[in-house]
């Protein structure tokens, strides 16, 4: 299953100051550790995600899904701010919006 997280206008301003490379880390490091209490697989396919903060999404490859997917992509979401809010330096509601491809 392949899933693209589209970017929030807030979430868009954060990751405007991360490099390419800098999330793809972020999100394979928040993402493993999420999966060690979820029972799913998650890859970041770099070919995929080659201008991500031009797109305004990332995409990611899901398989050996046997957990609820909302569950696992909410606390990610909630994760994945504290980095992006520490660039920042301003609180940041909602990060991205999932969308199942």
């Amino acid at each position: 299953m392949n899933v693209k997280l589209n970017f929030t206008a807030k979430g868009k301003i954060a990751i405007a100051n991360f490099s390419n490379d800098e999330l793809i880390e972020l999100f394979t490091r928040y993402s493993n550790t999420l999966s060690k209490n979820h029972s799913i697989d998650i890859s970041i396919p770099n070919e995929a995600n080659r201008n991500i903060v031009g797109d305004g999404f990332i995409k990611l490859a899901l398989s050996n899904v046997e957990c609820d997917i909302d569950v696992f992509f909410r606390e990610l979401g909630r994760d994945i701010k504290v980095p992006l809010k520490k660039r920042l330096g301003v609180a940041i509601d909602n990060v991205f919006k999932l969308e199942r491809v």
